[in-house]
């Protein structure tokens, strides 16, 4: 099992850097995407701020005609495709921006929303102009059917390769990253193991998600308002608690965009380039524009108007990223947290994800340990304390180190700290839950390995911290429960319209006969992401995410005239007046 993971482990990260790091100037998919939404919100004359309050009038339901084919309302529409988006993106997504890339990270997220609000109305016009309608009233839309029949027979294989990939990222952006936040979230806030939590997860997916888009259309409807509500509401209420902080940290964001600042924690003093990179991978995480999922719940819309669909879709990434994210993002920042390291204790095995160093070695520009610096051999640790090593967590070291041995790791019982050697092998060099323990004579120590110190917090927990200390005593000491509650409803209601959309996909690539294999497999990938690491899970979602990308951004370049075409004919109309 342990040489299946490392093949696993090898192949994704090996994928993250072709998909997210080729060239290393700057990555062409960071070109695409930005330049895609540039091309787009010029060719459209910035629809994205002419057709904005028609977007919202639309939502309110002012233009809605139940005799219309399709499955969802608009605002069913918008909810599904918001409950796909609105999630984990927006609360460990932002966290791991500012770790990785610091506060300049959400400068290029905000700038891939503004953008990114012309690729949504483009792609979703799409899918409602050339959506197919199914046997019994039912609709199937989205990329690769804007591809097979907006472009020809001949694209056929772009439209394969889109939903194919879109398959794959259904298990891992929209599916195992949900299952493995909120999974770390309750390990971490309320000691829950994690195989625990993903297998009420998995339960509760299955339970909404054998009913079909219109039962996930009526649970996210539900489900949507009231935890962006109870989110947004804990964050506004941090926000007025540190007002005098605000305005000075938006100018940190902004100065910080172009010439990253220094950092101490996780964040340890990015490039442009990776902190570019970073922004630009979470602001498509977290809104999903040009990505193409969107459009697959847009298009089960009840209208006959592509172009007032699309002006809907386009308030996603407003709500989601220009918003939300950005309230998170000053919630971290005006607290501090981003800065500071927090009392933690963690089983050292794979998911705590705690790399093993030698002594005076240091933890690189860009978050990075240089490998001949990785600890291997034999290391000794006194009544807990390590002699000549140290540990990495979430790419800063740990202070304060304690090392305890627990013969009951699942109840963390029967604690003691450790005195004995640490036998590294050679093949896995710094991979602490690889370790060998072994007793000062030689024997070997039967119990886990447990690390109590001081560590930068990462995903979540960071997200979680900072509202705890935001919320401070106005809270009673449970801010911290406020992210937890947001983090299980976020991912479930992610998680299931991402099966939706891998649904559609599996549809198209297979026929109705595939669609509940589909939702079998998507259950178990729901569990296993619990109970995997966060690099692994983060970055097979990164890696998906980028590879459904590319050929929606493709088809985008090629149909925007159509798109500008059905735009002037829809204004040309008079669509845009009430009772049209």
């Amino acid at each position: 099992m342990g040489s299946i993971y490392s093949i696993v482990h090898a192949i994704v990260f090996w994928l993250n850097g072709v998909v997210w790091g080729w060239p290393q100037a700057l990555p062409a998919i960071v070109v695409l995407l930005v330049g895609t939404g540039i091309i787009t919100t010029f060719r459209l004359g910035w629809v994205q701020i002419r057709l904005f309050t028609h977007g919202l009038k639309v939502v309110r339901g002012d233009f809605d005609h139940p005799e219309d084919e399709g499955d969802l309302s608009h605002f069913q529409a918008l909810t599904t495709a918001l409950s796909a988006t609105v999630g984990i993106g927006n609360i460990a997504g932002v966290a791991t921006a500012i770790h990785y890339g610091g506060p300049g990270a959400i400068f290029w997220m905000w700038v891939t929303a503004v953008f990114g609000m012309a690729l949504k109305f483009t792609e979703c016009t799409l899918s409602l102009r050339f959506r197919r309608l199914l046997p019994g009233g039912s609709v199937a839309g989205g990329p690769m059917y804007s591809i097979e029949r907006g472009l020809g027979k001949k694209w056929k294989p772009l439209a394969i390769a889109f939903a194919t990939f879109a398959v794959i990222s259904s298990f891992g952006a929209g599916n195992s990253v949900q299952s493995f936040t909120v999974a770390d979230q309750f390990r971490q806030d309320l000691g829950i193991p994690t195989w625990i939590t993903g297998l009420i997860m998995a339960s509760l997916v299955a339970a909404v998600i054998l009913g079909g888009i219109r039962r996930i259309g009526r649970v996210t409807s539900k489900l949507v308002p009231f935890m962006a509500a109870l989110y947004v509401g804990a964050g506004l209420i941090v926000l007025a608690l540190n007002w005098r902080a605000v305005p000075g940290t938006l100018a940190l964001i902004v100065s910080s965009a172009f010439e990253p600042a220094a950092g101490v924690g996780g964040f340890a003093g990015a490039g442009f380039i990776f902190m570019l990179t970073w922004g630009v991978k979470r602001g498509l995480f977290s809104n999903e524009s040009g990505q193409g999922s969107a459009p697959i719940a847009h298009a089960a819309a009840k209208t006959d108007e592509p172009v007032r669909e699309g002006s809907v879709a386009m308030i996603g990434p407003f709500v989601d990223t220009l918003l939300i994210c950005t309230m998170t993002a000053l919630v971290i920042l005006t607290t501090g947290v981003w800065r500071d390291k927090q009392e933690q204790r963690v089983i050292l095995n794979r998911q705590a994800a705690v790399t093993m160093i030698r002594s005076g070695a240091r933890v690189e520009r860009d978050s990075i340990v240089r490998s001949e610096d990785l600890a291997t051999g034999i290391y000794t640790v006194v009544a807990g304390r390590p002699i000549g090593f140290e540990l990495v967590r979430n790419h800063s070291i740990v202070d304060a180190v304690q090392l305890d041995i627990v013969a009951d790791p699942v109840l963390m019982k029967g604690a003691h700290p450790f005195t004995g050697q640490i036998v590294i092998p050679a093949a896995f060099p710094g991979d602490v839950a690889r370790a060998i323990l072994r007793s000062s004579d030689g024997e070997p120590v039967r119990g886990a390995l447990v690390l109590s110190g001081r560590a930068a917090q990462n995903g979540s927990p960071l997200t979680a911290w900072a509202f705890q200390r935001g919320l401070g005593r106005y809270a009673g000491g449970f801010g911290h429960l406020i992210v937890t509650i947001a983090v299980f409803l976020f991912g479930l209601s992610t998680a299931i319209s991402w099966s939706y959309y891998g649904d559609r996909s599996i549809f198209y690539l297979l026929g109705p006969r595939a669609i509940l294999p589909y939702r079998i497999v998507f259950c178990i990938m729901n569990f296993l992401g619990a109970i995997y690491s966060l690099e692994l899970v983060w970055s097979f979602g990164d890696v998906a995410l980028g590879l459904m990308t590319i050929p929606n951004l493709l088809s985008i370049l090629l149909l925007t005239g159509l798109v500008k075409f059905e735009l002037r004919d829809y204004i040309r109309r008079g669509q845009t007046k009430a009772g049209a």
